[in-house]
């Protein structure tokens, strides 16, 4: 199956399913000297999103709300492993598209006590060109994790996820935190960190916090961590100033359709849209001034949502090239946004933090992740075409 974008036309696959290797950890050698990592090749790190919710002080136990993903054509299951030394209970697996439940096992796995796993079933084997997600509740208790100091809570642990959130007992406020994150509060008046660790290797992570009596109000904002919105720019030649779009991301609002509000800020040629949980194509409409679509599973619950994958293509006067020198210049919006240079092309400039790659095709990319609240920033990138 071809994975990448020719001359501008979209292939129906998710093109980031090109790059899912590389980049691991390198470990050490015996003198505790490091080994290289392997080099960057994933246009995205991982997508599963992971809430931890600490329950009541002293029980040594929090509550997980985990979103994992399955790409692979066919597959009829998700695993997911419960961590060594964390005992787990209270399992629950749902299908995000219609908010029902999901069979699952939960066993140990080998003859190791302390290792089981979920093995949830999917409502259907993943579509070609789809992906298959689940969401699973959980309950670890784990006395090394979450620890009392007289009646402050310390939780520690190592994250391995890319998009998480931490959020603490009512009744308690923030110590310390050794992380760069997101505060919030939530409808019912407890503080949520929410974050992301771009590498999605492991993370570690320490807060302290004590009891408080100030009542907190629910933010205004929103968990932008939560969001995981992708879009990736495939660029064709900065000659032609055309560039292919693939945009995925999950809608929660409630209803039978769907706004495709990146529309605003893309006006693509070509649209396509597909709900990637049966890769089946959606027909947008135009209704009062919007491009919509209509959702075969209405959305009617906080477990559901719609996942959904826009294409096409897009003519940006952004987009050139300037005395030999590719230039493209955009205001980007959303978490995560990859830029794909031609081939033959090195990056020689970016105005923005960012990961610089080369996919398995030899084309080098910029992988850019938005950590701040502001849902908009501007991105220059600059490239020379080599020999």
């Amino acid at each position: 199956m071809k994975s990448l974008l020719v001359a501008g036309a979209l292939i129906a696959a998710p093109i980031w399913l090109v790059a899912q290797r590389g980049g691991g950890p390198g470990g050490t050698n015996p003198d505790g000297s490091l080994r290289p990592a392997g080099p960057v090749t994933r246009y995205f790190t991982q997508d599963a999103y992971t809430e931890y919710a600490l329950l009541e002080p002293g029980s040594e136990s929090f509550r997980i709300r985990y979103l994992p993903e399955q790409t692979r054509a066919g597959a009829t299951e998700l695993v997911n492993a419960t961590r060594g030394g964390s005992e787990g209970s209270g399992v629950e697996v749902y299908d995000p598209r219609t908010g029902q439940p999901l069979k699952f096992t939960y066993e140990q796995q080998g003859n190791d006590p302390e290792s089981h796993a979920i093995r949830a079933t999917l409502p259907t084997a993943v579509p070609e060109g789809g992906i298959g997600r689940v969401l699973i509740y959980k309950t670890y208790k784990d006395p090394r994790t979450y620890i009392m100091d007289g009646r402050d809570i310390v939780w520690v642990r190592s994250l391995a996820g890319y998009r998480l959130g931490v959020i603490l007992p009512k009744g308690y406020g923030f110590t310390s935190s050794d992380v760069a994150a997101q505060l919030t509060t939530t409808a019912d008046g407890r503080l949520k960190l929410a974050f992301a660790n771009p590498s999605g290797q492991s993370n570690p992570v320490t807060i302290h916090a004590h009891p408080t009596t100030a009542a907190f109000t629910p933010s205004a904002f929103d968990d932008m961590f939560f969001d995981d919105i992708k879009t990736l720019y495939d660029l064709d030649s900065p000659e032609s100033g055309r560039i292919s779009v693939e945009q995925i991301y999950s809608d929660y609002r409630k209803g039978d359709s769907e706004r495709l509000d990146s529309l605003a800020y893309l006006p693509l040629d070509d649209l396509k849209v597909v709900d990637l949980d049966t890769a089946k194509p959606l027909t947008a409409v135009n209704r009062r001034n919007a491009m919509y679509v209509k959702l075969d599973v209405p959305i009617a619950d906080d477990k559901q949502s719609a996942h959904l994958r826009i294409s096409g293509t897009l003519k940006a006067a952004g987009y050139q090239l300037v005395n030999g020198e590719l230039v493209f210049q955009r205001t980007l919006k959303g978490l995560r946004n990859t830029v794909v240079l031609p081939k033959g092309w090195d990056v020689s400039g970016v105005s923005q933090s960012a990961t610089i790659g080369t996919d398995r095709n030899g084309r080098a990319f910029v992988a850019l992740i938005n950590l701040n609240s502001e849902n908009a920033y501007k991105v220059t990138i600059r490239a020379k075409r080599g020999t």
